[in-house]
């Protein structure tokens, strides 16, 4: 059996995914060559980018007016490109809820006027200031807001309104249950949470607003050429694109999202439901914008993290230990971490404190 994998990302992926692609890693469909061998120009491999990009429509439902856009770069390479892409108006509205929207919003200050609507920062990014408080812009480019902040583990669950073009970076919380594209211009989000392995990233964006992209940047950098070329203005990551093509029969198989999301949310409750009847751990977001997806945690002795840490990898629970920037606990628990991984954790979190508290 293998370990329970809790990492924020590269992340657990399904194992029957795994096994299907350790099948095919010589050889592809009688092919006589590895998918990783594969001309991305070839009829095969056009074919397998064909089905996940489809699938991947089906799964979120994503309109004919939106491109799906299969690039590189990571979330990151977004930060720059969204100012640069769109910031035509001079400003753009930003929401500071954690990490990375702090680090999406030093990168388009170096292109655009970035309003900051609203922080959370003076309280370590325990929420998602309540939009009644906001400070918009009166002409803005758009609307710019991390949905789902991995490392803090707070989450905006029900997009803003704005008369601006909506984008979100949804990196880790892509996938693990229904959204309204919609009421988006761009979603992105970097594979290597809820996707497929890393290397490759996901742009939707709307057709209207793709056609007010700039046209006077580099080439790699303009969405309208990678839509344009149907996301192969250059080689993509051929094997990242397929993996995650995989991830997305499987979520198919699966139910699809409206299966995986009430999943997504049992998970979620009873690690929660377990840190809040506890007088050992605690968690320290405000409960209307706890993620489903990254759970931070804080033991009420952190002399007892080394520990914890040790007797959680002895036990087969990997990858618990938070990110170096706030300290603590965190469980990851994306679409391929299973009820049971939860289950595992809670017992050992349990056992813990009985022979700790």
């Amino acid at each position: 059996m293998r370990k329970w994998n809790f990492s924020a990302g590269p992340a657990a992926i399904p194992e029957e995914v795994l096994k299907e692609a350790q099948s095919e890693m010589l050889e592809w469909q009688s092919s006589g060559m590895s998918v990783m061998e594969m001309s991305h120009r070839s009829s095969q491999y056009i074919d397998i980018a064909n089905k996940a990009s489809q699938d991947l429509t089906d799964l979120l439902k994503i309109p004919n007016n939106y491109q799906v856009l299969f690039l590189q770069g990571g979330a990151t390479l977004q930060f720059s490109m969204v100012p640069m892409n769109f910031g035509f108006k001079g400003v753009a509205d930003y929401v500071l809820s954690g990490s990375w929207s702090k680090k999406a919003i030093n990168e388009a200050s170096k292109i655009v006027d970035v309003n900051v609507v609203c922080s959370s920062e003076s309280s370590n990014f325990n929420n998602v200031p309540k939009e009644s408080s906001w400070k918009r812009s009166e002409n803005a480019a758009y609307l710019h807001y991390v949905a789902n902040e991995t490392i803090q583990g707070n989450a905006l669950h029900i997009p803003p309104t704005t008369n601006a073009p909506l984008i979100t970076d949804m990196s880790s919380v892509i996938l693990s249950e229904p959204i309204d594209i919609s009421k988006f211009s761009m979603i992105y989000a970097g594979a290597q949470k809820n996707i497929g392995p890393a290397g490759l990233t996901i742009c939707i964006i709307k057709n209207e607003f793709l056609k007010t992209a700039s046209i006077d940047l580099p080439g790699m950098l303009q969405y309208s050429k990678h839509a344009d070329a149907d996301s192969m203005f250059n080689t993509p990551p051929t094997f990242a694109w397929y993996l995650s093509g995989k991830v997305f029969a499987w979520l198919k198989g699966k139910g699809g999202l409206d299966s995986i999301g009430k999943i997504n949310r049992l998970k979620a409750k009873k690690l929660y439901d377990f840190i809040d009847n506890s007088e050992f751990y605690t968690n320290p977001i405000n409960r209307e914008n706890r993620s489903i997806m990254n759970i931070p945690f804080l033991l009420k002795n952190s002399e007892l993290n080394a520990e914890f840490l040790h007797d959680a990898e002895n036990a087969g629970l990997l990858n618990l230990k938070g990110h170096r920037s706030v300290g603590g606990m965190r469980a990851s628990i994306y679409n391929a971490t299973p009820i049971e991984a939860v289950d595992a954790l809670i017992n050992f979190m349990g056992d813990f404190q009985s022979k700790h508290g």
